[in-house]
């Protein structure tokens, strides 16, 4: 039987612990090495809709996940003041209009606004109607809609770990004191503990957050920094108590150096700032977050500090890194917990029965890459496409060179109105062009094929889709009623 050891637990460690023992359990003694005495991260606090498949792939009950973690549902992201300081859109999880196989609904919809009707293109998409109207459900006559989650991080590490306990996985108290190496293969073989316990293992994945214990530190993979590109390398979080319902998405909201995070669970909210020290202190930072919270704090500030990038590898030898020890994109778009569950799903489809083979590492590393560089890209996009000149912050932002995929990507949408899914089909079509429509990026021409149709059927045919989604969101309860039938959290938590 395979040893395999993870390295610190936190949200990355118990899922890496709960999706391998749900799926190769019996195969596998798998160990897990926390200490107490060292916090983890836990701010991330809010998910996109992929994290539905992998609890479904890890049995996880939907309800009881969500009562263990006082969730609630996610819709889509609020942005406010970031293309122009007044400015607000939504980027949603649902898909806006029908597609076609020979152009996007937006370039339809385009060619009705030329001819003077067609309302707003928030108008076609159901989700983004109902977070607009603080409604909810999990579907709707014959329609499901495409939600996600926020969720209480430390209870979800938590819950977690019960879940991966009662499948056979063992926690080991302790701190990590030394990492051992086979003196002729360079491969990790042991941990020592502080206690002088050591925990051997023929696999080893590091979740030791920004330090990156095993892979970084101990192998030597460097770090690839993006910095550059993402200017932001702090952040402060805070709990207050709930003054108000909460509604179905996440708020971000920017600032003159930064942008803030408004997260509305059952019995709590989290809030946040990210921010750069190049163009803000760290008090003027805690400042600003304080002077736009509502509700008693429930926690006292918490500063974070990182880096944006990448590990240069993420499997290097016997190791494989997740989550922070691999790389670190913030959490703009909440995308952190959903590449610890991708990189699970390719562990488990290329582990290492046979031999550590370069093969298998290279094909995770390269997938890997793919995927957050991916993120990366998408990210950059909402600071690039500004148009907001109040502050150096955003004329550093606006005025920058970007990646050569993101410029592509710009160039051919500003022309053309053309738009496609990424490479790893993360951000679909409909993500890409809300965020770039939503700051403004407005194309100059678009394809032809509305222009197929006479007016009168494309006017039908906008205007038969607006009423059903109307019809629909109608009978929508409030996202508080569904909550309180569907998964409300347990009394005295």
């Amino acid at each position: 039987m395979l040893k395999v050891v993870i390295a610190g637990g936190g949200t990355a460690g118990w899922l890496a612990a709960c999706g391998l023992s749900s799926r190769l359990g019996s195969l596998l003694d798998i160990r897990l090495v926390e200490s107490d005495t060292i916090g983890t991260v836990g701010v991330g606090e809010a998910t996109i809709p992929p994290m539905r498949n992998f609890h479904r792939i890890m049995n996880i009950d939907e309800q009881e996940f969500m009562r263990e973690t006082q969730a609630t549902f996610k819709l889509g992201i609020e942005f406010d003041n970031w293309g122009e300081v007044g400015d607000s859109y939504i980027h949603s999880f649902g898909e806006i209009g029908q597609r076609s196989w020979m152009a996007e609904f937006h370039e339809f919809w385009m060619e009705a606004q030329t001819q003077g009707f067609g309302g707003s293109l928030e108008d076609y998409c159901l989700e983004l109607q109902a977070a607009k109207a603080g409604k909810f459900a999990t579907q709707i006559d014959d329609t499901r809609l495409n939600f996600a989650f926020h969720l209480d991080a430390t209870r979800y590490a938590k819950y977690l770990r019960k879940k991966s306990e009662a499948a056979g996985v063992r926690r080991i108290e302790g701190l990590i004191k030394e990492v051992q190496k086979d003196q002729q293969s360079g491969e990790i073989k042991a941990l020592l503990l502080d206690s002088g316990e050591l925990i051997e293992g023929d696999l080893f994945i590091d979740c030791t957050g920004f330090r990156s214990l095993l892979l970084g530190e101990s192998l030597g993979v460097e770090f690839d920094d993006w910095s550059h590109w993402l200017f932001s390398d702090r952040a402060i979080a805070v709990q207050t108590e709930a003054t108000e319902e909460p509604v179905p998405y996440t708020r971000a909201t920017a600032h003159a150096s930064g942008w803030q995070w408004r997260i509305p669970l059952q019995t709590r909210v989290g809030n946040g700032i990210v921010y750069s020290s190049r163009f803000m202190s760290d008090e003027q930072a805690k400042q600003t977050l304080l002077s736009n919270i509502s509700g008693d704090m429930i926690t006292e500030p918490r500063q974070l500090k990182y880096r944006t990038g990448s590990r240069q590898k993420s499997w290097h030898k016997n190791c494989i890194a997740l989550g922070l020890a691999s790389g670190f994109i913030e959490p703009l778009e909440s995308t952190s917990i959903h590449l610890v569950m991708t990189a699970i799903i390719r562990l488990i489809r290329l582990f290492p029965f046979g031999d550590l083979t370069e093969a298998l590492a290279d094909r995770f590393n390269q997938e890997t890459r793919t995927e957050i560089e991916t993120v990366r890209d998408f990210v950059i996009l909402h600071y690039k496409q500004t148009h907001r000149t109040d502050s150096d912050f955003w004329n550093a932002y606006r005025t920058m060179e970007i990646p050569d995929t993101l410029a592509h990507r710009l160039e051919i949408f500003e022309k053309n109105a053309y738009v496609w899914p990424d490479d790893v089909a993360l951000f679909r079509v409909d993500s890409w062009v809300q965020v770039m429509m939503g700051q403004g990026l407005n194309p100059r021409s678009y394809h032809g094929a509305g222009k197929l149709n006479n007016k009168a059927s494309l006017q039908q045919s906008l205007a038969k889709m607006k009423s059903l989604i109307d019809e629909k969101v109608q009978k929508l309860p409030t996202h508080q009623q569904f909550i309180n039938h569907y998964c409300p959290a347990p009394q005295g938590d």
